[in-house]
């Protein structure tokens, strides 16, 4: 029977236990919510007091295990690890987690946990190097009821040598390599079922923002439910393009292919009262102030991708260059 191949080797580790029945240091508490509010700058009054819920972006706070680590952790995780260094992805770079949440967490709650390597990819080439994306599952329980799921993901990689080769112009759709190159393509946003409607929105030309169906606040991004008061019911209004810059930065480094810095990205005050991040173009980079009136356009990138973003209104100043 032939060896397995290097390929199939790290794929046998899909599904294999990374942790067993960890257990969280401590139960949830109201210190730990409070130093994580003041360091968000969350004043929810949902999260303070005995009978407060716990921030649900909170979830792997409960199951970190500190400088001295937790027991029941998998050999699996370690061994996947040792697979990938002996091929010469020596390199790790978090990535992107995501995180489902299915009841809320209260001071006294005692927190348990199993995590799973969930899905080791193929050779991927990235601007970093060629490597591995390993995505970790872990599911939270509270009083072994499960109350959410964390899903992290990481880039092991082999650093990429040597200067790379130069690109052409972002900028120049007339030239083919831009459209079929799929390196010099704009990153594809994450859609999921909180999000989708969003960019259903966008499809249509539209920028819908989110409103309570409690208490009537607008929010945006969107989420699944509302952050003044807690409710899950929502609708849409659609914005209607005005705004002002209400903050912005110059982006120079680092260049992907993509993009053409330097160019401008602002934190737009839109006229309903949200904010929402976004690039500012038809201005010089250096041109862009706080303040600065902005309307809403749908700017096409390829012949799939479409993303809002902001030109200067009438007031401000207009000028080419620098954009999205």
């Amino acid at each position: 029977m032939p060896s397995p191949t290097y390929e199939e080797r790290i794929k046998a580790y899909e599904g294999r236990a990374a942790a067993v029945a960890g257990v969280g240091k401590d139960p949830v508490n109201e210190p730990m919510i409070r130093h994580w509010c003041e360091a968000m700058g969350d004043t929810n009054p949902a999260y303070a007091g005995r009978h407060a819920m716990a921030p649900p972006t909170m979830l792997q706070a409960w199951t970190m295990g500190g400088l001295s680590g937790h027991t029941g952790r998998s050999e699996a995780y370690d061994e996947l690890f040792a697979l990938l260094d002996g091929a010469g992805y020596t390199s790790v770079v978090a990535t992107d987690c995501e995180q489902e949440y299915l009841r809320p967490l209260r001071p006294g709650d005692e927190i348990t946990f199993d995590a799973l390597i969930e899905s080791v990819s193929g050779r991927k080439t990235t601007k970093l190097g060629t490597g591995h994306f390993i995505t970790t599952r872990m599911d939270v329980r509270a009083g072994g009821e499960l109350a959410g799921t964390h899903r992290f993901r990481i880039l092991k990689y082999a650093p990429a040598q040597g200067k790379p080769k130069e690109q052409p112009s972002p900028t120049d759709r007339s030239n083919p390599k831009n459209r079929s190159n799929p390196k010099n393509s704009r990153p594809r946003p994450v859609i999921n079922r909180d999000n989708a409607g969003f960019w259903e929105g966008v499809a249509r030309h539209q920028l819908l923002i989110q409103r309570c169906c409690g208490c009537g606040a607008l929010r945006f991004p969107w989420l699944p439910g509302c952050n003044a008061c807690g409710c899950l019911e929502w609708d849409t209004v659609e914005a209607s393009g005005d705004g002002t810059v209400y903050s912005y930065v110059v982006m120079h480094h680092p260049p992907f292919p993509a993009f053409d810095p330097p160019y401008a990205v602002g934190l737009v005050e839109l006229s309903e009262g949200v904010r929402m991040v976004s690039n500012v173009v038809g201005v010089p980079y250096d041109k862009v102030r706080i303040g600065m009136p902005v309307r809403l356009e749908f700017q096409r990138y390829d012949e799939e991708l479409e993303l809002p973003v902001f030109r200067p209104g009438e007031t401000g100043e207009s000028g080419e260059g620098g954009g999205g």
